[in-house]
């Protein structure tokens, strides 16, 4: 039964506007009542995305019955369960920590404020949960976020929290650039596992816009998983959006991967993914970083004269399955995102040029 409504089946809580900014945008929909807490805090879960067109978030509850829910995710973190807290990495964004949750190893991943942009970083927190609802083997699972933290865990540089599984101390760029191990075996396999997790977001309308090598994890049983959802977007069909709205300050990408239609700010979709796959695809390949020179001029050569990595330079680009991935490569980042293949496309092509090897 809903508890708001005892003749609905669904709890759906629309933007709230007016409580002192609270919870501005938040949007649970269809989810199943007997999936909520009696009691849900939502202080602990203030959105501060405007709803506009194109920038739903939406925030499925569990209970956890004591144990990591395998299905939907939480706004509560339990913090007296998490035992052996470690650090396990750190960055512009924020602090990683390995920890132990009711029995199972997870990512502890505090969000740093950023105080040239607070509107941006608060709203980065917020894109991190776009893909939380969502549950699919290439795609870091999201236990549980939450911006009320206690002393021991949070400081006023931190924004919230984010409780994910742990998928292993290795990225696909350490893999790449900080490893001996052949990759030539293994490249188009990595490459499959990022267009399946890809897929699966595009059908769920969710655009990573910051896929790279750093964003891809690599589990113990060599599987690539999609993580760091801070650029991302959940699309609405109804219209069209730029990445030069207002209220997705937080959607920009890594430079280099960056399609050039995010460079001009036109219009988002899909393709962008597809254009920063592209250039992954090439640095799992080349084990090379696919520009040199000032960050300017290498944006302003992406969109005016086209400038790509380069593939005439490299032998591997010579075998059979080279030049197939060549092929691949010219079509994912083509200027025209209408000539790019959607990621439903790629996970066929890249499985039979996979089963040549």
């Amino acid at each position: 039964m809903n508890p708001l409504n005892p003749n609905r089946k669904y709890l759906t809580l629309l933007d709230p506007r007016g409580r002192c900014g609270r919870m501005e945008g938040l949007l649970l929909r269809e989810s199943r009542a007997e999936n909520f807490y009696p009691f849900l805090d939502l202080e602990t879960c203030s959105s501060p995305l405007n709803r506009n067109p194109g920038s739903t978030l939406q925030v499925p509850v569990q209970r956890l019955h004591g144990k990591v829910a395998s299905r939907l995710w939480s706004t509560v973190i339990h913090w007296k369960e998490l035992r052996s807290v470690q650090p396990a990495g750190s960055g512009g964004f924020g602090s990683v920590y390995k920890a132990d949750y009711f029995g199972e190893t997870v990512a502890l991943k505090k969000v740093k404020k950023c105080t040239k942009n607070k509107l941006a970083s608060r709203q980065s927190f917020w894109a991190e949960l776009n893909a939380a609802h969502l549950r699919h083997g290439n795609v870091v699972r999201v236990i549980a976020a939450t911006t009320c933290m206690p002393a021991d865990f949070g400081d006023d540089s931190s924004i919230g929290a984010v409780l994910m599984e742990f998928v292993g101390d290795r990225n696909l760029q350490q893999i790449i650039y900080g490893g001996c191990d052949p990759l030539e075996d293994r490249c188009v396999r990595y490459a499959t596992d990022i267009a399946r997790g890809l897929r699966f977001l595009h059908s769920h309308s969710v655009l990573h816009l910051d896929i790279k090598p750093a964003n891809v994890l690599v589990s113990g049983e060599d599987v690539c998983k999609i993580v760091d959802f801070g650029s991302s977007l959940k699309l609405d069909h109804r219209c069209e959006v730029s990445c030069l709205s207002p209220h997705l300050s937080h959607v920009g990408g890594t430079y280099t991967h960056r399609a050039p239609e995010l460079l001009k700010g036109e219009g988002l979709s899909a393709k962008a993914d597809i254009f920063s796959f592209g250039i992954t695809l090439w640095q799992l390949i080349t084990r090379e970083q696919p520009y040199t020179g000032d960050r300017q001029h290498v944006l302003y050569a992406v969109v005016a004269h086209n400038l790509r990595p380069s593939v005439q330079e490299h032998p591997v680009f010579q075998s059979e399955q080279g030049r197939q991935c060549r092929t691949l490569l010219g079509r994912c980042w083509s200027g025209d995102g209408r000539c790019r293949p959607t990621a439903q496309e790629l996970v066929p092509q890249l499985e039979q040029i996979s089963s040549q090897t």
